[in-house]
């Protein structure tokens, strides 16, 4: 996740050599095949307590070290979850969504499954279309209709990652999606402004990197209880930035 986000945002320069902070919130990580293999016990020791990684790409894509990640986080005794890389020019929404939803993005009430995410940013493989050839009402109607999909299997709405830059200029700032929770990207120490429709942020992706950690480097927006309730689907809606 965020693969895109310092070519077309940057990054505040000393980010990653800023100490775990739990009073930001609670400690997590997001991780990919990219980070090969990982010593999980080791993650969990230094006071990680979730993580989310890659399940798929697009309609036709499993990342390769899911089933190793989720069985190894889970052997840590943390808390984890899924996500997918939108690519929003190779199917629909909703395509995309059954098709995560059938390779490891499924959602079950047992504390310990936090809920799927949709990882939606710059294009990575066309930097002249950052939004993917859509315009703005396409894009946002792609969205609606991968959460929908979601919404109506598992019952929970998805976690939308992207950034407000993304948002603002792909979707034009739509509030559309408020019901989802919302992770921000942004490399920097403050969330910043988010997009609109969001009071609040449920998770923040805060650097993409850190000396001792493998992946993006997260905060979720509460308490580790409050991580239990998101987890099972208890959480309030002011939790999740939500009037």
């Amino acid at each position: 996740m965020g693969s895109t986000i310092v070519a077309h945002e940057g990054e505040l320069p000393q980010v990653q050599d800023l100490p775990l902070d739990s009073s930001a919130g609670t400690i997590g990580i997001d991780v990919s095949h990219y980070q090969g293999d990982i010593s999980w016990g080791a993650v969990a020791g230094a006071g990680v307590r979730f993580v989310y990684m890659k399940a798929t790409e697009g309609s036709g894509f499993v990342d390769p070290a899911f089933s190793a990640n989720y069985t190894g986080s889970t052997g840590a005794g943390m808390v984890r979850g899924a996500y997918s890389f939108a690519l929003p020019d190779r199917a629909s929404g909703a395509a995309e969504a059954s098709y995560f939803l059938a390779h490891g993005g499924g959602w079950s009430a047992d504390g310990r499954t936090l809920p799927p995410v949709l990882d939606i940013e710059y294009n990575p493989y066309n930097a002249q279309a950052v939004c993917y050839g859509l315009n703005q009402q396409q894009m946002t109607g792609w969205v609606q209709d991968f959460a929908n999909t979601v919404h109506n299997q598992i019952g929970r709405w998805p976690v939308i990652y992207t950034t407000t830059n993304w948002w603002t200029m792909c979707t034009g700032n739509t509030s559309a999606l408020s019901r989802c929770p919302l992770w921000i990207a942004r490399y920097n120490t403050a969330v910043g402004q988010l997009p609109a429709g969001w009071a609040d942020y449920t998770l923040w992706q805060h650097s993409d990197g850190a000396p001792n950690l493998p992946g993006d480097q997260d905060y979720f927006n509460g308490s580790v209880n409050d991580l239990a309730g998101f987890a099972t689907g208890s959480e309030s809606d002011s939790l999740l930035g939500l009037p």
